[in-house]
């Protein structure tokens, strides 16, 4: 089952190419989504990148978080589902 994950802090030159180029060290890439400000265009600097199995998740996370990628310290972590704005 795929594994979701919340990727924060990335550069804002990075492509999601990038990043599913990164990842993919720990193991196989399904989808990757950099965030874009609707207003701007320009990336927000987070996104979401989604593991095949949990361990290969878990193993993404260890590999990654706190860690630097491309000049800037990142945060991953699992994702946890978007709450209902008001």
């Amino acid at each position: 089952m795929e594994k979701r994950l919340y990727v924060g802090g990335i550069p804002y030159d990075s492509t999601e190419e990038d990043l599913k180029t990164a990842f993919q060290g720990a193991g196989n890439v399904t989808f990757v989504k950099i965030i874009m400000d609707k207003m701007t265009n320009r990336p927000k600097g987070f996104g979401f990148v989604e593991m095949e199995t949990e361990e290969e998740a878990q193993k993404a996370i260890e590999m990654f978080d706190g860690k630097e990628f491309a000049g800037r310290t990142i945060k991953v972590n699992e994702a946890k589902p978007m709450e209902p704005r008001q």
